[in-house]
């Protein structure tokens, strides 16, 4: 059988048309690779940050006489870290909000419009003035909400672990955003709707209950782990939310209460997978200030 020549050029032709398929096909994937990690950013970019309130008795004047003042202090931070960020994006890249949610709901008459007025979104749409507007509301409206707590002795807490159960998902997570959610608390967890155990993990933390539970000495951790305690898992899968606990303010009964708190909190946030936390001890705002400033800015 004779086997036809194939021209020369033919080849070079058929293989320079595959050289050109490759380069395309290249280009296609190092655009796509470029794009997908612009897109990624841009999506760090995009700030959701949720406060939680925790309006127990630790903000009563006569038990923490400035406790308040520094909520509001640590307040005034992120919201003015999260208005520089916005002013620093250009319009068209506007895609951020910011919210403060409450578990139990204050008693206070016009929560809901309260609740509303510190429900702030940017988008392209905005206006320079509703961006402006957002300081002052922001001041005003969540100074009001502690005043009326504590003028009314209305101390309803925070039921933080069912907030986390029910809420959290739905409420502090969005998607092509960087969530974090700002909890301000003195570290105890505790609510009489949410107490519950659970073959030594539970769903609170108090003094008492770390005295009861011996977790007095050096050897907590042990302790921790031979008796398996801890908080019970309220929720999972949380790899989009960032948390920053704020005001934790352990009792003076143990030399270690404000370590046995932060053991339960890291316990608790790693085994629902929280992408990053951070668990800071009561300050004052101004020492506080450029340490929340560089989390929530990325710097």
């Amino acid at each position: 059988m004779k086997i036809p020549k194939i021209p020369f050029m033919y080849l070079l032709y058929k293989s320079s048309t595959m050289k050109r398929m490759l380069l395309s096909l290249l280009l296609v994937f190092l655009i796509t690779g470029i794009f997908a990690k612009e897109t990624k950013a841009q999506q760090n970019k995009n700030l959701n940050i949720s406060f939680l309130l925790d309006l127990s008795d630790r903000i009563d004047p006569k038990k923490n006489p400035d406790f308040y003042q520094r909520d509001l202090g640590n307040i005034k931070t992120i919201e003015t870290a999260f208005l520089n960020h916005v002013k620093g994006k250009k319009i068209m890249l506007l895609k951020d909000q910011m919210q403060v949610f409450f578990d139990p709901i204050p008693k206070i008459t016009n929560i809901n419009q309260m609740s509303q007025q510190l429900k702030v979104s940017f988008d392209p749409k905005t206006s320079k003035k509703d961006i402006l507007s957002v300081d002052n509301i922001y001041t005003q409206v969540s100074l009001k909400i502690y005043q009326h707590t504590i003028k009314h002795g209305r101390y309803i807490g925070s039921d933080i672990w069912k907030f986390f159960k029910n809420n959290v998902q739905d409420y502090c997570i969005k998607e092509q955003h960087r969530n974090i959610l700002i909890i301000l608390t003195d570290g105890y967890i505790y609510h009489q709707d949410s107490k519950f155990l659970d073959k030594g993990k539970s769903s609170y933390i108090t003094p008492a209950f770390i005295q009861s539970q011996k977790l007095t000495t050096a050897d907590y951790r042990t302790i921790m782990k031979k008796n398996n305690l801890g908080f019970i898992p309220a929720t999972d899968n949380l790899q989009n939310l960032e948390v920053v606990v704020l005001g934790i303010n352990p009792s003076k009964q143990s030399p270690y209460e404000e370590d046995v708190i932060k053991q339960y909190w890291t316990d608790w946030l790693k085994a629902m997978k929280v992408n990053k936390f951070y668990l800071k001890t009561a300050d004052l705002p101004a020492n506080l200030a450029p340490v929340l400033q560089k989390i929530i800015l990325e710097r």
